[in-house]
């Protein structure tokens, strides 16, 4: 144990290995219309079935032409036309020109497209104001893009916006893929109450489960939200017991800390049990790793920023491992020079919420106040996390930082 670790505090890299070293992969797949693939995790190479281009095309509007007939510097009559989806077909006299758009398929003896810009219509034909025509000059090969039985897209990867039109240029109707991982949540806590009542005295809105379910789903993950339980042992015991026949885990949002009224940790030892409880982050310390008899289990803390933080820094790698997203990458380090100063007592990793610009092409960053793990408005305000390492103390302005910027899922 270092010098600044704090006795039951499991350091995040350790709580992170441990919990993705007993984590399988989910092995069922789905055979679905491209349409419907998007955010789905490939359970397959794709090989292109074709060449792409099919076929030599031009790469701009102008004229097809046999370089060695340029020479005589004289006009070409236009011969016929070859336009997308129109090929020119027949016979193509000699000391002649082709009028050709882009896309269109190349005719058989060009080995050279001009364009429009560089040519002049005249009576007598096409005059062409270029000296020297490079050989196959504005000519698309066939397979320049995309050869016939190149892997396009790798197992493991999960279907963007960018590769289903890319997919569906290859002629692919249908994809297999893994299913997605089904994820049941909900908040815990007497003090809880939905949005559009009133509140009572010491109650406030949960706001957890408008976090947690966009999160889990930006994460490419089915989310079954099972609303607010009271702290009652009976109604957490049953909840627990829907939750884990419905989906591969299941997420709750406080509960797990050391209050009176906390049981989730025992009902959880009951059901199942408890892989670790207690980390060296801030803000979220009480979270809560184990299994139930047929779902994984990540308790999270109750305050607004400490839910979304551990479930963005630990529950998001593991879900990504669950539903093969082996493609998947942890948010890079980058070096920042602070504008601000932040506090931090040694002891924990500290994600704080920050601001990051770019001046002369250095990254700096500043903190966006009040970094109270229940102040969601400073995480509202942030587009990346200044991570503070574990026995590192109070940071003064112009030091340097690692920053975290704030991957697709936090937009």
């Amino acid at each position: 144990m270092g010098c600044c670790d704090v006795p039951g505090l499991m350091p995040i890299e350790d709580a992170l290995n441990a919990m993705l070293s007993r984590i399988t992969s989910i092995s069922d797949t789905l055979q679905l219309p491209l349409a419907e693939a998007l955010g789905f995790v490939l359970a397959e190479d794709i090989l292109s079935p074709i060449n792409v281009p099919p076929f030599d095309n031009s790469a701009m509007d102008g004229y097809a032409v046999r370089r060695d007939e340029l020479m005589l510097n004289g006009p070409l009559p236009v011969a016929g036309k070859s336009f997308a989806g129109q090929p020119f077909i027949g016979h193509w006299p000699a000391m002649t020109c082709i009028r050709i758009m882009t896309g269109a398929q190349i005719p058989t003896g060009c080995d050279a497209v001009i364009m429009q810009e560089q040519a002049q219509v005249t009576e007598q034909g096409i005059q062409f104001s270029v000296s020297e025509v490079k050989a196959n000059a504005n000519i698309r090969p066939t397979g320049d893009d995309i050869q016939q039985g190149d892997v396009v897209l790798n197992k493991g990867e999960r279907l963007t916006v960018r590769d289903i039109p890319m997919i569906a240029t290859l002629g692919v109707s249908h994809v297999r893929v893994f299913r997605k991982p089904k994820v049941a949540f909900f908040s815990t806590g007497d003090e809880l109450k939905p949005l559009g009542e009133p509140l009572q005295t010491g109650q406030i809105y949960d706001s957890n489960r408008y976090g947690i379910k966009p999160l889990i789903e930006k994460f490419g993950c089915e989310a079954i939200d099972l609303g607010i339980i009271p702290d009652c042992p009976t109604q957490l015991t049953a909840t627990f017991e829907q939750a884990q026949v419905q989906a591969d885990v299941v997420v709750t949002s406080g509960g797990v800390s050391v209050g009176e009224a906390d049981y989730t940790k025992d009902i959880l030892a009951e059901l199942g049990e408890i892989g670790f409880w207690k980390l060296a982050i801030k803000p979220g310390k009480p979270f809560a790793f184990g299994s139930l008899n047929h779902a994984w289990f990540c308790g999270l803390p109750g305050n607004p920023v400490s839910a979304v933080l551990t479930l963005y820094v630990l529950v998001q790698p593991m879900l990504a491992k669950l539903a093969g997203h082996t493609a998947w990458q942890a948010p890079l380090s980058i070096p920042a020079i602070t504008r601000s100063r932040f506090k931090k007592s040694p002891g924990r990793t500290d994600y704080q919420r920050g601001v990051y610009s770019i001046e002369n092409g250095q990254f700096v960053v500043e903190s966006t106040g009040n970094q109270s793990s229940g102040a969601f408005r400073s995480m509202s305000l942030a587009n990346c996390f200044v991570v503070l390492e574990q026995e590192r103390g109070h940071v003064e302005a112009g030091e340097t930082v690692n920053i975290q910027l704030f991957n697709a899922s936090l937009y």
